[in-house]
């Protein structure tokens, strides 16, 4: 007798490709513009290895020459450099007991079609921030760090926390390049305390709800993993983030669609039944690039074919190669 099995509910393709746009759908870093889906990262995560190396120009810097019957003009040439993404491979397996569909009157399975996105969209949202704390561990990330924190709560002031003169003051670490930031990531708490004060305004959505945070025109997305730490005294230090559009860039390698051989599905969507245990199995495989433009990850302690959260939080990973205003990217360290 015929039976309806999870290949017959899931297509494979389908099921990727409605991860992948789902994804982008439902982050919030993709919302507010700080990940931006860019073709030309689909392409660059298609190919071969482990990184993807960019080659740009450097602006031209020379100092202006004036003209003389007595001298000669010094020739100057311009100068490249290279920047570097590393291509992630990762996966996640759900698997379905056919008793948890029948005693509790529900689909499990379809639960997981529906929530994938969201997970997904989590892990980039993870990934982003364990970029942001590698990169502005690194020294060439100075100039668009903003530390004002202190150490104790006694030496707390308003030079020392998160509000509307500090936070111009970290938009200024790009000069005349500060209207470039258009999104501002910071802790609950820090969001919490700007409300007190009355710095943070509400757009109206499609409706015409106020429900679109911002803090100077700012788009706000409040995530409670943004790095927090306590001071060497007492008190807390809080990281906020501010972002210009696309400073993240994601790019998205389709995977091979091709039937597996001897199994159910692909590369990126594999099915698979474990008949004496009555457990139905989901494979969701990724290969992708998230990277902010204009810092290179040199993968200077990276032991495996992927970057695992600890190595993209390593510091010596990253250099920038932009100049600092290009990078749109700022980090403040401070109090609330």
């Amino acid at each position: 007798m015929a039976k309806t099995a999870v290949a017959d509910i899931i297509i494979p393709t389908e099921f990727e490709k409605y991860a992948i746009e789902r994804t982008a759908e439902l982050s919030r870093f993709g919302e507010s513009g700080i990940i931006e889906m860019a073709p030309e990262f689909d392409g660059l995560a298609q190919g071969g290895g482990r990184e993807v190396k960019m080659p740009f120009w450097k602006d031209l810097t020379a100092a202006r020459q004036i003209l003389s019957d007595a001298g000669t003009l010094a020739v100057n040439k311009i100068a490249a450099d290279t920047d570097i993404a590393r291509i992630h491979n990762d996966a996640q397996v759900w698997s379905v007991n056919h008793l948890a569909k029948v005693v509790s009157g529900d689909d499990p399975m379809q639960a997981i079609v529906d929530l994938v996105g969201a997970y997904w969209a989590r892990t980039d949202e993870g990934l982003v921030i364990s970029c942001l704390k590698g990169m502005f561990g690194a020294a060439s990330m100075a100039g668009n760090l903003l530390a004002i924190h202190s150490e104790t709560v006694a030496g707390t002031t308003a030079a020392t926390r998160l509000n509307g003169a500090t936070f111009v003051d970290a938009c200024a670490k790009l000069g005349d390049a500060a209207s470039k930031l258009t999104a501002v990531a910071m802790h609950s708490a820090t969001e919490a305390a700007l409300k007190k004060l009355d710095l943070i305004d509400f757009l109206p959505d499609s409706e015409g709800k106020p429900s679109l945070a911002t803090f100077q025109g700012r788009r706000v997305v409040v995530d409670d993993s943004l790095p927090t730490r306590a001071g060497t005294t007492d008190g807390t230090v809080y990281t906020t983030y501010l972002f210009g559009q696309g400073a993240f860039a994601k790019g998205v390698a389709p995977l091979d669609g091709t039937p597996l051989q001897g199994g159910i599905g692909s590369e990126g969507v594999e099915l698979a039944r474990v008949p004496l245990d009555s457990d139905s199995v989901l494979i969701n495989r990724r290969r992708y690039i998230l990277h902010p433009r204009g810092v290179k990850f040199t993968s200077a302690s990276v032991a495996g074919d992927s970057p695992t959260a600890a190595e993209l939080e390593t510091a010596a990973n990253w250099v920038r190669v932009w100049e600092n205003k290009n990078v749109r990217l700022v980090a403040i360290t401070h109090n609330n």
